[in-house]
C-alpha cells in the first residue's frame, strides 16, 4: 500500500513540476532545493526525488555536479532537433501503418477523430475551439502511433513527444491570442486528413512524408516567435527554457 501511494504521489508531483517548468514558473537554470519544494508541493522528499529523476529522464531537468537537480536550458537547435525526432518517428509509424495495413476498426476510429476535429473549426481561418482541439489532437497522434502495429515505435513516439516543445500539442494553450499560431491549426487539420487518406490508400512513402511535414508545424511556430516576432516570447511561457 505504501509503495502504491508513493508512486501516486510521485506521478502527481511529476505533473505539477512539469507544469511549473513549461509554464515558466521555474526558468531554465533554476536550482531545485528539495526542502522548500517539498513544502510548497506538500509532499515528502522521497516521492519528490522520484519525480525529479523522472523529469531528468524526460530531459527537463539535469543533475547538478554538487547533487540535486537544475532546470535544463535548451538551445534553439535542441528544440528543432527534438521536433525533428518526433517527425521521423511519426513518419515511420505512418509508413508502417500504410505498408502493413490497418484493421478496419482502427481506421474507422482515427477517421472519426479527424471528423470530430473538423467540427471544432469555425467558418474563418483561425476560428477554433482550443480545448476541444487539444484533446482531439492528442488522441489523433496517439492513435497514429498505434496504427504502426509496433509497440516499440509506439513507445518511442510517446517518449519523443515528451521532449520540450516536441509535443503535438506544443503551444496550444497559448495560441488563443497569437494569430499566426491560430492559422497554423487549419493547415494541421488538412494534414491530419491527408495522412489518414494516405494510410488508407496504402501509400507508405506519402504517409511518411506527410507525417514528417506535419511535425514541422511546431518548428514553424517556434521559429516565428524566436526569429520573427520576439515580442511574443512572454506570451509563450515555456520559452523561458530556451536560450536563443
Amino acid at each position: 500500500m505504501k509503495q502504491a501511494a508513493s508512486k501516486t504521489h510521485a506521478t502527481r508531483t511529476v505533473i505539477e513540476l512539469r507544469k511549473k517548468i513549461l509554464g515558466g514558473e521555474l526558468p531554465g537554470g533554476t536550482r531545485l532545493y528539495e526542502v522548500p519544494l517539498a513544502e510548497e508541493l506538500e509532499i515528502s522528499r522521497t516521492p519528490l526525488r522520484d519525480a525529479m529523476s523522472r523529469l531528468a529522464e524526460e530531459g527537463l531537468l539535469e543533475r547538478a555536479r554538487s547533487g540535486g537537480f537544475v532546470v535544463r536550458q535548451f538551445s534553439f537547435a535542441d528544440v528543432i532537433d527534438a521536433i525533428e525526432i518526433r517527425g521521423v518517428l511519426e513518419g515511420t509509424a505512418a509508413r508502417l501503418a500504410a505498408e502493413r495495413g490497418v484493421k478496419p476498426e482502427a481506421m474507422a476510429s482515427i477517421q472519426a477523430v479527424v471528423k470530430e476535429l473538423d467540427g471544432v473549426f469555425g467558418a474563418n481561418p483561425g476560428e477554433v475551439e482550443f480545448e476541444a482541439y487539444s484533446e482531439l489532437n492528442a488522441r489523433f497522434h496517439a492513435e497514429l502511433a498505434a496504427l504502426s502495429g509496433s509497440k516499440i515505435v509506439e513507445k518511442e513516439v510517446e517518449r519523443a513527444a515528451r521532449l520540450p516543445f516536441a509535443s503535438p500539442s506544443a503551444f496550444l494553450p497559448d495560441k488563443t491570442d497569437i494569430a499566426a499560431f491560430r492559422r497554423s491549426l487549419n493547415i494541421a487539420q488538412e494534414q491530419h486528413r491527408a495522412i489518414v487518406q494516405a494510410i488508407a490508400a496504402r501509400e507508405g512513402a506519402r504517409a511518411e512524408a506527410l507525417a514528417r511535414e506535419h511535425a514541422r508545424i511546431a518548428r514553424r511556430n517556434i521559429e516565428y516567435v524566436l526569429l520573427e516576432d520576439r515580442s511574443l516570447i512572454e506570451r509563450v511561457p515555456g520559452l523561458a527554457l530556451v536560450v536563443a
